[in-house]
């Protein structure tokens, strides 16, 4: 297991990574906490869903993303490993996101990249000097093989661990609709 939030080998402390969750993927290249996992430690995020949140006005509602078929799939991530000053190694990711497809775009400006399973292994595997193949992989993920709905409030809190927090509820009103 790793800790989500990336936390650069050169790091000064852990804190870093909560900066990190997620980076672009049109510009992982250029950042330093990127550029070398991304030459070197490219991972698969797996996941059954995710969720972004919608705003309008003061309020914001939770949406569920995954599979149309309930299919698991992976995100395009980035490792890395940081030594503490008392010696302790920090195996840490980020997952890398990349523009909205038309099923997120009025939701959220940003997506994680999901990898189509024929691609993991070029993701996993490709040389640093092919890193332009690597970059054709990072686009919208297509949105008629996924589905969307809301979700309760309960998801708004990390100590709310439980799969009711994935469960479709019945929207209130017409706010945030829209597929």
């Amino acid at each position: 297991m790793v800790r989500w939030g990336l936390v650069p080998f050169w790091g000064k402390d852990a804190s870093i990574g909560s900066r990190l969750i997620n980076g672009r993927s049109e510009t992982a290249l250029d950042k330093p906490s990127f550029r070398e996992p991304f030459a070197q430690r490219r991972c698969l995020v797996p996941a059954d869903g995710f969720y972004e949140w919608k705003k309008a006005g003061h309020r914001k509602q939770a949406f569920h993303f995954g599979m149309k078929d309930g299919s698991l799939f992976a995100f395009a991530g980035l490792w890395d490993h940081w030594k503490s000053p008392d010696g302790t190694i920090l195996e840490s990711c980020t997952i890398l996101t990349t523009t909205p497809n038309e099923l997120l775009h009025d939701v959220h400006d940003r997506m994680p990249v999901i990898l189509h399973r024929n691609h993991h292994d070029t993701w996993l595997t490709a040389p640093p000097a092919q890193r332009w193949r690597l970059g054709e992989l990072l686009v919208p993920f297509e949105a008629e093989l996924m589905t969307r709905y809301e979700v309760s409030s309960l998801v708004n809190s990390p100590r709310n661990d439980t799969p009711a927090c994935a469960e479709r509820v019945i929207p209130a009103n017409n706010l945030f609709s829209g597929a």
